[in-house]
């Protein structure tokens, strides 16, 4: 019920405080409100009908909360629970969609009928709103409380299947198992595949062979065991991630018993729409345009083959009399005839391409190109093989034959669906390994199958940089010889792909410029050895080998690698200069001074002098050595592109350890010094001081150490990316 219109005040001096003391969930202001006006606990306080459960309900922060709703449902019948709003929310769909657990529970333990009652225009059960905004707990609870959605809850295999899909894409795996198994045609619709092919997070990486790295791709494999020991420990997040992959193999289990085609129309995904693609309008009028040439040039082609002397005697000149002399050759006219109309094809494609060089078809311009070369070269054959009298004949056939089968291919290009959407090629490009592993486990067939492109998974794989299911190549044998020579509609191969510049996001774990360059030469390395010989100085349409196709793209990169290494190497001489200044002068004014008589230090014999002595030797060989190795090797090297791949790389880590290493050898050697002068009583000093040091020295580390160690690892750790030694797309001792 509302407060009437009309009685203004009685909002003011009621409603309003109502509403407040219901937002900031204050019960005693509220109490004072509903002893003078108990019917209030049923009335609407704001012009969208909620009530001041609804206001309670939904509220996010007050402390209090969970007293103010406990106290004003205890003051309300269990049918004042299911009053709803202007959009017919009951305060229990706006406490789930909030994630207020202890709200939802007050008031599901005093009407549990509210369980069943949709939301946002009744379209939605609170179970689905909570699973909606991603409150795991409120999911859990109202799951458990709604008697595994059967149909006398208000569940339908519709909005089963919306639920399962929003737990999914909320991590909420463990509760959509549960929906699955009992469910499992919902499973088989497809749309849990899709999703979950695109959270590569959600499936744990299994751990190789090789030394210090995992499947992950370029992360320190210490520190992601680490995060991953840490995660694995906090409520909720392990249950989710550990339950993503016995939902894949649910899931899975269900589609392979499907036909073929069923299995087929699921993996593809559902087609494209050109309203959902934010350039879908330049690129359609391309494609209408291209479309509408073709056609006016098949028709031309047909009007030709029809009726060629007709077509001819408008072109003949006048000059031409009987008589004069002059003697027709149809047949050459009509193969000049023909080359001029391929000639305007040609040029009117071009300029079509030019204006939005973004191709929606470019089936479409490869239909059109190659139908000029086999047209001209097929009248030039004719005129040079065939009799003189048959050759206008045999053009004509010709024509009619290139015409009707260009517009036969127009018609398929045209009425063929795009899709984007394919669930192996979403896995592939966001790197989730173990998900396409799965899947190929129980439906070897998968790695035949390609996108729109032409292209495998594996080509997206090295497309995006993900090394872990490039891999996988290393595990089907020379299968992969007939799969790695398959190109894209612009003829890029494998190597041409992975000659391309690799985005931004897919190298940013690699610290610094430099070492991205390192990478992407290893994968241009790495895929150079796995493609067949002959495809490695095969041009693309743009006539680019791969190998120059990679020098033009990585040019920029070259520049920046080459400012990042200098950068650092001149900090880092900065450094090393002023550790061999301090320690060079140590050298020459060790604590406690020479005798006098024989210029021997006073406390040579003394073992803390001699740890003294030998690490400020150290800490100023190293420091010098830095220095050197810095400059005459990382400044005056020609930072070519093949630099970057060894030389630059291992001149960089070796100068970071020389630098480091003098730097713990410098506190050391300040430290000893200070034991050498003060002994018995005065020991506390120099372990104080020591202590101060060491402290000051880890906290440097802390900050530094890290980064070093990112270079370090980035640089060695990265020639064990390919190649693993251990299987993980087939077990070792298969189970039959």
């Amino acid at each position: 019920m509302r407060i009437k219109k009309g009685y203004r005040d009685d909002y003011l001096k009621i409603g309003v405080p109502l509403y407040e003391a219901s937002v900031k969930c204050d019960w005693k202001v509220a109490k004072s409100i509903f002893e003078k006006r108990p019917e209030l606990v049923r009335y609407s306080i704001t012009e969208n009908g909620e009530t001041a459960l609804h206001v309670a309900a939904s509220a996010k922060g007050p402390t209090r909360m969970e007293e103010f709703v406990k106290n004003l449902v205890g003051l309300m019948n269990p049918e004042d629970l299911t009053l709803e709003n202007e959009n017919f929310n009951t305060a229990l769909y706006l406490a789930a969609a909030a994630g207020n657990l202890e709200t939802v529970k007050i008031m599901i333990e005093k009407n549990r009928d509210l369980l069943t009652i949709p939301g946002a225009g009744r379209q939605m059960l609170p179970l689905y709103a909570a699973a909606l905004f991603g409150n795991y707990e409120v999911v859990k609870y109202l799951f458990l409380m709604s008697n595994n959605l059967g149909d006398e809850e208000g569940w339908t295999s519709q909005n089963r299947g919306w639920l399962v899909d929003k737990c999914v894409e909320n991590d909420m795996f463990d509760i959509a198992l549960q929906i699955v198994e009992r469910y499992p045609e919902i499973g088989r619709r497809g749309n849990l595949l899709l999703i979950l092919a695109g959270k590569p997070e959600a499936f744990p990486e299994t751990k190789s062979n090789n030394f210090g790295r995992t499947t992950k791709p370029g992360k320190i494999s210490s520190l992601h065991s680490v995060l991953t020991f840490i995660r694995s420990k906090l409520p909720g997040k392990c249950e989710k991630e550990k339950n993503a992959l016995p939902l894949l193999k649910a899931v899975w289990n269900e589609i392979v018993k499907l036909p073929k085609k069923d299995i087929d129309r699921i993996l593809r995904g559902p087609p494209d729409s050109l309203k959902q693609d934010k350039s879908a309008s330049g690129r359609a009028i391309q494609a209408i345009q291209l479309q509408n040439l073709i056609s006016k040039h098949v028709a031309e082609m047909l009007a030709i083959s029809t009726n060629p002397l007709r077509v001819l005697s408008a072109s003949i000149k006048q000059d031409t009399k009987p008589g004069s002399g002059k003697e027709i050759d149809q047949s050459l006219e009509l193969q000049n005839l023909i080359s001029a109309q391929l000639v305007s094809l040609h040029v009117q494609t071009q300029n079509i391409i030019k204006e939005t060089p973004d191709s929606l078809s470019p089936e479409l311009e490869k239909l059109i190109f190659e139908h000029i070369v086999k047209l001209n070269e097929n009248t030039r054959n004719i005129i040079k093989t065939t009799a003189k009298k048959n050759q206008v004949q045999i053009i004509q056939k010709a024509i009619y034959k290139h015409a009707y089968e260009m517009d036969k291919e127009k018609k398929r290009i045209i009425n063929k669906d795009a899709y984007s959407n394919r669930v192996l090629f979403i896995a592939a490009e966001t790197g989730n390994t173990n998900f396409l592993v799965e899947l190929i486990r129980l439906y070897p067939d998968l790695i035949w199958k390609v996108n729109d492109d032409g292209l495998s998974i594996f080509h997206i794989a090295v497309k995006h940089r993900h090394e872990g299911i490039y891999n996988l190549l290393y595990e089907i044998g020379s299968m992969k010889d007939m799969i790695t020579p398959l190109k894209d509609p612009n003829d890029n191969n494998m190597l041409h792909l992975v000659g391309m510049s690799a985005k931004r996001k897919q190298v940013e774990d690699v610290p610094g410029v430099a070492l991205q360059m390192q990478r992407e030469l290893l994968w241009f390395q790495e895929v150079w050895n796995m493609v067949p010989p002959s495809h490695r100085e095969r041009k693309n349409k743009d006539g680019l080998t791969p190998h120059e196709l990679f020098t033009k793209e990585h040019q920029e990169m070259v520049s920046e690698g080459e400012k990042w290494m200098k950068k650092i190497a001149a900090q880092c001489i900065v450094v090393a200069a002023l550790i061999a200044t301090m320690v060079f002068t140590a050298a020459f004014t060790v604590p406690g001074g020479f005798d006098q008589m024989n210029g021997i230090p006073v406390f040579h014999s003394k073992v803390s002098f001699q740890i003294f002595v030998v690490t400020d030797a150290i800490s100023l060989l190293l420091s010098t050595a830095s220095i050197l190795h810095m400059f005459l090797s990382i400044f005056t090297s020609h930072y070519d592109e093949g630099d970057f791949l060894v030389s630059l790389p291992k001149k960089l880590t070796v100068g970071l350890t020389y630098l480091f290493i003098s730097i713990a050898s410098m506190l050391v050697a300040f430290c000893t010094g200070f034991f050498v002068l003060y002994q018995k009583g005065l020991l506390w000093m120099p372990i104080l001081i020591s202590s101060f040091a060491l402290l000051s020295f880890f906290l440097s580390v802390k900050m530094h150490l890290f980064a070093f160690f990112k270079v370090f690892f980035s640089t060695f750790n990265s020639i064990l990316l390919f190649k693993p030694k251990k299987s993980v797309l087939y077990y070792e001792n298969p189970k039959v």
